[in-house]
């Protein structure tokens, strides 16, 4: 059996439903819509979501919470991930993007200190956490805030 002769099953195809070709092919004259109503006309129906005037599901259902439209979407940046940095390397939001470790800058990057930092680094972010500014410190690094 080779790719070009796959066929499907003869009984598992159907054969689309041809209408408006006249009468003698079982789908003229109305074309399988009915004569008339809403649905018989051209751009006829209704709406996605429409039950018939009865109160829809998605007005049914309870509303909960909200979106806050002042959301900072701020990228965060744990210490252990800083190691592959070399010795003396001067980390950006860019540079954190090029290694693959945050995707977009968005509203800011802020390092936190989870893990161990064992290279000398000056870290330029727009925020810090307390112990991890005790970190980069004592590793012998510097931090700037952006």
């Amino acid at each position: 059996m080779k790719l070009d002769n796959l066929r499907p099953a003869p009984k598992s195809v159907k054969k689309s439903k041809r209408v408006g070709r006249g009468c003698s092919s079982g789908h003229g004259f109305t074309s399988c819509r009915g004569s008339k109503g809403q649905n018989s006309r051209s751009g006829g129906g209704v709406r996605p979501g429409f039950e018939g005037g009865q109160m829809p599901l998605y007005r049914r259902i309870p509303k909960r919470g909200f979106t806050n439209i002042f959301k900072k979407n701020i990228n965060i940046v744990n210490l252990e991930k800083l190691n592959v940095f070399k010795d003396g390397d001067i980390v950006t939001p860019q540079k954190l993007i090029e290694e693959g470790i945050i995707k977009k800058v968005g509203d800011g990057v802020k390092i936190l200190a989870k893990g161990k930092l064992s290279k000398k680094l000056t870290i330029r972010a727009n925020r810090f956490s307390q112990k991890a500014i005790e970190e980069i410190k004592l590793a012998g690094g510097k931090i700037e805030v952006i």
